[in-house]
């Protein structure tokens, strides 16, 4: 039995569960609140577990697939790195608790900002790019 077949199983029979503790809920009994989490934490666990698995078994049977995945997280990491050292600014700051943010706490705030732009503004040049494409196609 393929892997498909036993998540398709495995959906449907939580699926029915859910249906069940969605009708208790309705009833009146409140308690069953804590089931239906426990049914979505499971429902969430095995779309995270599907989700990895075949995307492993996709990388490892294709090696373009596996290329331009690495790719991928090879300029992720360089742009992470980019606005960290480069870019980020650790300053010493204190908290409106009273508490002190660390200077190298400071940075990592700042390096995910920059990292945030960096990536909103190729996001936008991408799209816009492809726009301009097809446009004079």
């Amino acid at each position: 039995m393929g892997f498909h077949k036993i998540f398709k199983i495995i959906s449907m029979v939580l699926a029915l569960v859910g249906i069940l503790f969605g009708v208790m809920i309705i009833a009146g009994n409140d308690g069953q609140i804590d089931n239906m989490m426990f049914v979505a934490y499971a429902v969430l666990f095995l779309v995270i577990a599907s989700v990895v698995v075949f995307t492993v078994l996709n990388l490892v049977s294709h090696k373009e697939a596996l290329i331009g995945a690495l790719k991928g997280v090879g300029s992720f990491l360089v742009l992470a790195l980019i606005c960290y050292f480069v870019f980020a600014e650790g300053v010493e700051t204190e908290l409106r608790d009273g508490e002190m943010l660390s200077a190298s706490d400071s940075k990592l705030v700042g390096a995910g900002l920059y990292m945030f732009y960096a990536l909103a503004i190729i996001a936008s040049g991408t799209m816009l790019y492809t726009g301009v494409k097809k446009m004079i196609k």
